[in-house]
């Protein structure tokens, strides 16, 4: 019975994290608290402990990362490593030892392999390097499973992997230093309307292939596990279906009013080939399946950014 327990989101402040409280909050969770900058810096292990003692939690969902797209990962691939890797490691390791009842941690698709049989299966996530350009954040992330699985053996403490792929949706981060394709893609239609410009620069060649979450959905997934999952393999977590970069351009770009050309920079890179999950997972261990498809959810966030754009850093 989740309503009755203390629970603490990390990162509760961020795209994510609103709409996950949303979700608990919905449910009849009321004893729902936030572990976020700058109250927490969640690297430093003495605000990990403070943390513990302030929220006492039975159940920690921690969903907090530095995380961008692929020109802040090639930027930034040494913070990425070391701030994701501490952040995870201490926390997990801080809710052992304070006998936490469950610690759910949200993974990353960039943990796969570059070169993954699609869609990606669980049991494919060692078969490989991940893609070079997120490798480091893939990797840090990705030894919270090792940990996560290392620490039920020998101690049976209670912590699930969840891997969800690209998020988006209302409230999305559309900071060009470090959103991702969905939310950088919508900027920059309505930034070249703006101008007056017939031309849309985006990088790559438009080939490679990615599904894409709407957050709604992936807070009703967490939710889920987080009721009704307690084992040590990681879980997937997707919408099952995958769309190329040129075909989610010509979308947005049609959704968002955009008429000019599409310009495609090939001198920038594509990122993973292809990324898909085998969702099936979650359906047989805790009945989840998704259920906004790729045009419904990208008219609900174009939407929101009209609304919302006005409001947001230029």
């Amino acid at each position: 019975m989740l309503t009755e327990k203390r629970i603490t989101v990390t990162g509760g402040k961020g795209f994510l994290g609103r709409h996950l409280l949303k979700k608990f909050q919905s449910s009849g969770c009321a004893n729902v608290t936030i572990a976020d900058l700058p109250e927490y810096n969640l690297t430093d292990i003495n605000d990990i402990r403070r943390m513990y003692e302030e929220t006492k939690p039975d159940i920690v969902i921690h969903l907090a990362a530095k995380v961008g797209g692929i020109g802040f990962n090639q930027e930034k691939p040494a913070e990425l490593f070391y701030d994701n890797l501490i952040m995870g490691s201490q926390l997990l390791h801080e809710a052992y030892l304070r006998k936490i009842e469950k610690f759910v941690v949200l993974g990353t698709v960039c943990a796969y392999p570059k070169f993954t049989p699609v869609p990606f299966k669980e049991d494919e996530i060692w078969n490989g390097y991940p893609e070079e350009t997120n490798a480091p954040y893939g990797l840090a992330k990705k030894m919270m499973l090792v940990q996560s699985q290392a620490y039920r053996q020998q101690y049976g403490f209670n912590s699930i992997f969840l891997l969800p792929v690209n998020l988006y949706g209302p409230g999305d981060n559309f900071d060009p230093a470090s959103s991702h394709v969905i939310p950088a893609l919508i900027k920059k239609c309505f930034d070249a309307m703006d101008q007056q410009s017939n031309e849309l620069v985006v990088w790559g060649t438009g080939s490679a292939t990615r599904e894409f979450f709407y957050v709604q959905d992936a807070a009703e997934a967490i939710y889920m596990a987080t009721a009704l999952y307690n084992k040590s393999e990681p879980v997937n977590l997707g919408a099952g279906a995958e769309i190329s970069i040129k075909d989610l351009v010509m979308l947005i770009a049609d959704l968002a009013g955009f008429t000019g050309k599409i310009v495609w920079d090939k001198t920038k890179p594509d990122g993973q080939p292809k990324r898909m999950l085998d969702t099936s997972k979650a359906l047989k261990e805790f009945g989840f399946v998704a259920k906004t498809d790729i045009r419904t959810g990208l008219t609900k966030t174009i939407e929101w950014y009209k609304n919302n754009r006005h409001l947001l850093k230029k």
